[in-house]
């Protein structure tokens, strides 16, 4: 297979490190500390992340910016409110990078109407551990969806 007109010329394709630099990249090291570490011209190494489709790869992986926030977190003292957000973020993302909000309705007079189907039995376990009977997820599924229709 011949060799792209960037493969040919490009110091970074030819670099002995080239795997680490693009792992790098992708784990969100930023460009200027890759470039000053690897003796490489930014304007190079942007070239070539860019011919090579680094970009969305890195994209891809912002939960590895965020897992790198929560571990620095005992470093860096940040307010409460910044660690909830950061771990909120974390577990909406998925392993493709993909932002995932999870919704989920509940129709009160749904709910409503499951807790007067419960017996003594299934009421006082629910109120003493909160655990509700094995029916319930189907069955207020089923109602959430009759509603919405």
């Amino acid at each position: 297979m011949k060799a792209s007109r960037h493969e040919r010329n490009c110091r970074i394709c030819h670099h002995p490190r080239r795997e680490e630099i693009e792992r790098d990249f992708c784990e969100w090291k930023p460009l200027s500390v890759i470039s000053r570490e690897r003796k490489l011209s930014r304007a190079a190494l942007y070239r070539h992340l860019h011919s090579t489709g680094m970009f969305p790869k890195r994209d891809a992986n912002i939960k590895a910016v965020l897992a790198r926030m929560l571990e620095a977190g005992y470093r860096v003292k940040p307010s409460a409110a910044v660690i909830v957000a950061v771990v909120q973020a974390y577990a909406k993302i998925n392993s493709s990078g993909e932002w995932i909000d999870k919704t989920e309705n509940v129709n009160a007079a749904n709910t409503k109407e499951l807790f007067s189907r419960m017996n003594r039995g299934e009421m006082l376990r629910y109120a003493e551990t909160g655990e509700l009977p094995a029916w319930w997820p189907e069955t207020l599924r089923r109602a959430a969806k009759d509603s919405s229709d």
